[in-house]
């Protein structure tokens, strides 16, 4: 099913080698000034743009920020935070979840405290984390807090997900599971986007401060320093704030409301809510080396660090976009486009979907927030601007995504219709749903309990007890799965029975949470 792919997949999935990148300090006050194109797009063009993708993605509200050579030219709202309420207009203040927009924060604080030489990003994770384990012990021994934030760990894209992403699990107790993803890849061969290793990184935070916890500690040095009083470190309590964008999705069918995503077990890799105007001020900090209104916050050296390859994604030429290359630093994808380096990273959670990007070289920084996750708008509209400023002639980069996206998602939507299909015949289970009920464990997940409730199966989740999955027989051993949560899709769920008795069933979801099916094993 075509989900997330555009924040969650897109770039994270190839690897080449490349050689070392080195960085000069930029100089935001040299940089030439915005190309009449641009101006002429951002002034005459911008908001009948956004508008006409906004009803052709289906995106109910949209908030982008723009600065360049030090000034914020664009920081607005379009659309609305909440479908049910059309009173309620997306403002340049409006909170979206920025999700993995997260991990860059938690980049630059490590690479800060190794700057004051409270560690060393070559350190092993284990000497900071002395009870992390990986799947291979050689491994454990050799992965440093470098290879965290590398996504060297061997693991899957997202693997591991299923069970950690907005799930009751603590902190530590996805670390202690962590040992349990047996690796596809050879360690620090391939690169395999894993959330668990960013979390590990971002542990490593109390254990070098003293204690001081990963949000207090990047609320210190980075959110007030830079003014970003609007931003949240934390998803708790989050839904209680005025002026938070409502989730969506119409990955399944018509535009559907989702629930807020639980992220702070995931905080380092995925927990901060924002908004345009606070993204703002860290592009301008991102673009000026570290100051803000010409005081210095952190060392030049600091971000430079955070710009470095640690892991090389792909050398070859792009048949969509103006790029080349592909490289990742500490929580921050790097690439070039018509020309120039711009550094960036996407961000998806459950019903949002966003991006920031900065181009030092031009002074150029783009954020872009929405509030519906089935769609690459939020990238077209980045590189839309990005034509701008950069040169480029004019295409329609949302049509052109929009044709590359939309057959994926008629191909998801037909499939759900034939297993609805399915449903609709009334076969009658060849066993009676009750011998289906009962407790299955999967190692990483453990239990969960399917019941029998009138003519389907209802299965809970132990580590997601506000979800629940219907299951609708189909036929053979096959039921139709409907998770409660719409953004975890439908799919079909196969029971394994040998000699009358249910052993197991296999359980997917969306490849945007993990790409990987679940097999729970009767016990």
């Amino acid at each position: 099913m075509y989900r997330f792919l555009p924040c969650r997949l897109l770039g994270m999935l190839c690897s080449a080698a490349l050689g070392s990148t080195l960085l000069a300090a930029p100089a935001a006050a040299q940089t030439a000034p915005a190309r009449p194109a641009a101006t002429r797009f951002v002034a005459d063009s911008l908001d009948q743009y956004v508008q006409r993708g906004m009803k052709l993605w289906q995106i109910p509200g949209l908030a982008v920020v723009v600065v360049k050579d030090g000034q914020v030219v664009v920081s607005k709202g379009y659309g609305v935070r909440d479908v049910s309420r059309p009173q309620e207009r997306v403002d340049a203040n409006t909170l979206f979840y920025i999700a993995s927009n997260t991990k860059l924060f938690t980049g630059t604080a490590l690479a800060q405290l190794e700057q004051e030489k409270k560690l060393s990003l070559n350190d092993p994770a284990t000497k900071y984390l002395p009870d992390f384990r990986l799947y291979d012990p050689v491994s454990t021994q050799l992965v440093t807090v470098r290879d965290l934030l590398g996504h060297h760990l061997g693991t899957k894209t997202f693997q591991g997900d299923f069970t950690f992403w907005s799930s009751t699990l603590t902190r530590e107790e996805i670390l202690q599971r962590v040992r349990l993803l047996k690796p596809v890849y050879p360690f620090r061969q391939d690169y395999g986007y894993c959330n668990a290793g960013f979390l590990a990184a971002g542990q490593v935070i109390p254990a070098v401060t003293g204690g001081t916890s990963w949000e207090a500690y990047v609320e210190q040095t980075l959110l007030k320093p830079l003014g970003m009083t609007n931003t949240s470190m934390l998803t708790t309590g989050v839904a209680q704030r005025p002026n938070l964008a409502r989730p969506y999705t119409t990955a399944t069918g018509p535009l559907t409301l989702l629930p807020y995503d639980q992220l702070d077990n995931f905080g380092p890799a995925a927990s901060m809510v924002s908004s345009v105007n606070d993204l703002g001020k860290w592009l301008q900090f991102q673009l000026d080396s570290g100051k803000v209104q010409g005081q210095r916050v952190l060392p030049w050296a600091t971000l430079r660090r955070t710009r470095d390859v640690n892991t090389a994604l792909s050398a070859r030429k792009s048949a969509l976009i103006p790029e080349h290359f592909r490289t990742y630093g500490l929580g921050v994808f790097a690439d070039d486009y018509n020309g120039r380096q711009v550094f960036w990273h996407t961000g998806g959670a459950d019903g949002f979907v966003s991006n920031t990007c900065f181009v030092p070289e031009e002074g150029l920084g783009i954020a872009v927030l929405t509030n519906q996750d089935n769609q690459s708008f939020f990238e077209a509209l980045r590189y839309q601007l990005l034509d701008a400023y950069l040169g480029m002639p004019y295409q329609d980069r949302s049509r052109q995504l929009w044709n590359r996206a939309a057959p994926g998602n008629a191909e998801a939507l037909a499939d759900i219709k034939k297993l609805d299909a399915r449903v609709a015949k009334k076969n009658k289970p060849e066993l009676p749903l009750k011998a289906y009920a009962g407790q299955y464990t999967h190692p990483l997940y453990g239990p969960i309990t399917i019941e029998a409730q009138g003519k389907q199966l209802v299965v809970h989740f132990s580590h997601h007890p506000n979800m629940t999955a219907t299951l609708s027989y189909m036929d053979g051993q096959q039921f139709r799965t409907a998770y409660s949560t719409t953004a975890y899709g439908i799919f079909p769920a196969t029971f394994t029975v040998e000699s009358g008795q249910v052993k197991s069933v296999e359980l997917r979801v969306s490849d945007g949470i993990e790409q990987d099916p679940y097999v729970f094993v009767r016990g």
